[in-house]
């Protein structure tokens, strides 16, 4: 016989004599409380928690980049910690030429009723490159996507890292870099030219495929994977 089905209710941590939750008041705008789980980080991964910022009571850790998945890994499956939820991975680069981009993950903890931000830095000539969480975390395949499809990083270990919201064949760029030009790179008619010369059905799968010719519009990489069987695609 199963299990019986124990539903996970926010702030009730199995075991966990969890208070039930209240607005908070009067918050600083720096120096709360931090989300115990950054004390719980410190212990575990030691150096690679590089900061603890609390910020009108929300707890931001820079990590080493290297060890992302590591970390958020650990914080999934440790049951005192339980990060179940992976709600956004996005970049921020900054106007000034000497501040590192950083890369930022947001995890919940439904069960214990936490947020934390995970940071990691790319400092300025290094490259664009920081370890995937989609084996962790499978909602992160089009956050990913997005985040390299904007901002050009790279996330190690996807299994279909492309563009998911400009076409594959998108030559200008990555729109939400600083050096990316609010007009574009070039003028307006040829982005039109481009834009209408790009094969709508090449960006699905063989399955939704109805027009042979559209397979000859992938990329030579996508061509061979879909050639072997692999799905990808919308």
């Amino acid at each position: 016989m199963s299990a019986p089905f124990l539903p996970v209710v926010a702030g009730h941590a199995e075991g966990a004599d969890a208070p039930a939750p209240v607005t908070p008041k009067n918050v600083p705008y720096r120096g709360g409380v931090a989300n115990p789980t950054a004390d719980a980080l410190r212990t575990k991964f030691g150096a690679a928690v590089q900061r603890v910022d609390v910020v009108w009571n929300e707890t931001t850790v820079i990590v080493d980049r290297a060890r992302v998945n590591e970390i958020v890994r650990w914080l999934h499956d440790d049951p005192s910690q339980r990060y179940d939820y992976c709600s956004d991975i996005t970049a921020v680069e900054f106007r000034d030429l000497e501040r590192a981009i950083e890369v930022v993950w947001h995890l919940r903890s439904l069960p214990f009723r936490r947020f934390l931000r995970l940071k990691a830095l790319i400092e300025k000539g290094e490259s664009l490159e920081v370890p995937s969480v989609w084996d962790i975390h499978k909602g992160a395949d089009w956050m990913e996507r997005e985040c390299y499809d904007m901002f050009g990083i790279r996330f190690n270990g996807h299994p279909d890292l492309r563009r998911i919201l400009m076409w594959e064949q998108y030559k200008e760029g990555f729109p939400l870099r600083k050096d990316f030009p609010l007009r574009g790179r070039f003028s307006r008619s040829e982005q039109l030219r481009q834009a209408l010369a790009q094969n709508p059905e090449a960006k699905y799968s063989m399955e939704e495929l109805s027009i042979a010719e559209a397979f000859e519009d992938l990329p030579a990489e996508m061509q061979k994977r879909l050639g072997a069987g692999e799905r990808v695609g919308e």
